[in-house]
């Protein structure tokens, strides 16, 4: 693996060196773990014009292991001092004739960056902007594999807990169960906080589990994601708790369920993003529930749950193959319920199988 992340590192030294940059100092954690392949708490990345002088800063810490397994090629420095700032003594170790560093803005508070700069006066401090989430989007191989992983982890949890007793339990108790099963299957822990959402609250974004009881003919929306080796998916489903479904339940249900279908179909390579969004979003449209969307169908995965690129009405851009994406709309009506369906794929050509569902827990409404 130190040849894939010493590759990495090339491509962003091409992009800041053509940008005009002497260095770049990468400090966002995700960032930092795909370009050195662990992440010690608090490390920095310092590269210059020569990847030999390529080093992996640290504070000094009690006890705390990297996420992931750092790159041997790698130089390391840990700080002398607990209380020192890697940032700041990255700035330190540019060569004396270095004119500019170029810095990730959108992670350094203000502070820091007036740090780094006071360490650096003669270097003039340019923006690395998002460089490192764009070599980010398109996954090679081995990060697929950890993917399919999580997927397979995030299946095996949710069927276990579909096999189980559901009336009476507590949003709270069966989001807490799924978080422990993820873990009993090889997950490092959640990909983000599981949802758990009953009755009215189903279908609804951004809800968190509740006191809330299940109780008969309820609507369940789970949404849950594994973390493998850093790498996240999501998967989400709706049921029907103990009776069989109502028809108002099975049309919201078909509906939705035809305008993910849509949205998966839609991921094939040179589709622009928004045109993904526009196949899940216009079936809800069209049946009166253009009002209530969420502002976009699906996102990127990987390192982050939540990656570019994003499936938007507005979003610039075409998805290339080997990019992970969820697609996951969803409906809810307000006092009743209603229903999301989530998936995690790759985006393959139409050559290879077309889009690759790493998420295979069934989509048909089942009564539980």
């Amino acid at each position: 693996m130190s040849d894939v992340y010493a590759a990495r590192r090339a491509r962003l030294r091409d992009r800041y060196t053509a940008a005009g940059s002497a260095a770049a100092l990468v400090s966002c954690p995700a960032n930092v773990r795909y370009l050195a392949g662990g992440t010690p708490p608090g490390a920095v990345l310092l590269l210059g014009r020569d990847k030999d002088t390529d080093t992996l800063l640290c504070p000094r810490t009690a006890g705390d292991e990297p996420a992931g397994r750092l790159d041997g090629q790698l130089r390391i420095s840990v700080l002398p001092t607990p209380s020192g700032d890697p940032a700041v003594a990255a700035a330190g170790l540019l060569p004396a004739g270095a004119d500019s560093l170029a810095v990730e803005e959108h992670h350094l508070t203000v502070a820091r960056h007036r740090a780094v700069g006071s360490v650096a006066p003669r270097a003039r401090l340019m923006d690395l902007g998002g460089t490192v989430e764009q070599l980010r989007i398109v996954k090679d191989e081995e990060e697929i594999a950890c993917l399919r992983i999580a997927a397979e982890i995030a299946d095996q949890a949710l069927g276990e807990l579909l096999e189980s007793i559901l009336v009476g339990r507590t949003e709270r108790h069966l989001a807490l169960e799924l978080e422990r099963r993820l873990v009993d299957h090889g997950a490092d822990g959640p990909a983000f906080p599981t949802t758990v959402a009953t009755g009215p609250h189903a279908g609804r974004r951004g809800h968190r589990p509740s006191d809330r009881r299940v109780e008969e003919g309820d609507f369940l929306s789970v949404g849950l994601g594994a973390d493998y080796h850093g790498y996240r998916c999501l998967i989400g489903r709706t049921f029907v708790i103990g009776t069989s479904p109502a028809d108002w339940q099975i049309e919201l249900y078909e509906l939705v369920f035809a305008a993910q279908r849509a949205g998966r179909e839609a991921c094939v390579p040179s589709a622009g993003y928004r045109e993904v969004d526009r196949a899940a979003r216009q079936p809800l449209e069209a049946a009166g529930h253009g009002g209530g969307l969420a502002p976009r169908t699906g996102h990127g995965v990987g390192l982050e749950i939540d990656e570019d690129p994003q499936l938007a009405p507005a979003a610039m851009g075409k998805l290339d193959a080997c990019v992970p994406v969820t697609v996951g709309p969803g409906v809810h009506l307000p006092g009743r319920g209603g229903v999301r369906i989530d998936d995690t794929l790759v985006v393959r050509p139409e050559a290879d199988g077309g889009p690759e569902l790493l998420t295979i827990t069934t989509k048909e409404l089942l009564a539980l």
